[in-house]
């Protein structure tokens, strides 16, 4: 049996953000956002290292509360325009010892523990050298005005008949790194490099902190939860409770 890759985790943040300030330092349920991604990469079990990359030495200091590692990025790295490839390309050549990278987002706070590991098993059991996360949607969907997964004269499709479109959400990204750094150093970009998969997640992993009405929207979902321990199962009115009994 292959030894079992050195596999780091890289949580990306930067101090910079045009629609939202600061939103890795807001305060969700009285925890900084980033906080979600690293315990969500902790209770995951599957990296050897969690490194928070950041532009900014502000974040040392959140790596020291939650005792994961801290990368400083240089600073040209730090711009709204940078280049994600760039971005994983500069921390693969900071940390040669890891074989495989997942970048774990900071911005998707409802992303679990047990739904990273299975992103992470699904990279290696498909023997991938990259991977996006994606959100399946079951809708009729157009590009360019044309349809994609159905056809436009014809009976109007059953929308749990239809083929999903996958709809890249980016709450993990994953890279073996000599494969990536192969493609960066020939081309300049890599994200898609090699043999490239995706893995889809629930719609609560889906979804991005990027703009005020998001940071509300996960608060709020957060908050319930935690008051809850759990989310809270399906519950029905008592009239219709008495129509599943009769049945």
């Amino acid at each position: 049996m292959a030894p079992k890759p050195v596999i780091y985790a890289m949580i990306p943040a930067r101090i910079g953000s045009s629609r939202l300030k600061m939103k890795n330092l807001a305060l969700v349920n009285g925890q900084p956002l980033i906080y979600y991604a690293v315990q969500a990469a902790k209770e995951a079990g599957a990296f050897d290292k969690i490194i928070i990359n950041s532009d900014h030495e502000v974040f040392a200091k959140i790596a020291d509360r939650y005792d994961v590692e801290f990368y400083l990025r240089p600073d040209k790295l730090g711009s709204s325009i940078t280049k994600s490839d760039d971005v994983v390309a500069d921390f693969m050549h900071a940390y040669p010892d890891a074989e495989i990278v997942a970048w774990v987002n900071s911005i998707a706070p409802l992303q679990t523990g047990e739904e990273l590991s299975k992103v992470v098993i699904h990279f290696l059991n498909e023997g991938l050298d990259s991977l996006v996360t994606v959100e399946d949607k079951q809708v009729h969907c157009l590009y360019n005005g044309k349809p994609v997964n159905y056809v436009q004269d014809a009976p109007f499709a059953l929308t749990q008949d239809l083929t999903p479109v996958e709809a890249f959400v980016y709450s993990t990204m994953m890279w073996r790194k000599d494969a990536f750094l192969d493609q960066f150093s020939q081309k300049g970009f890599a994200l898609l490099c090699g043999k490239f998969g995706t893995y889809p997640v629930s719609k609560l992993s889906s979804t991005i902190v990027k703009t005020e009405d998001d940071y509300q929207f996960v608060n709020s979902i957060i908050e319930a939860s935690h008051q809850k321990s759990v989310y809270p199962s399906v519950q029905y009115d008592s009239i219709i409770k008495k129509i599943l009994i009769k049945q």
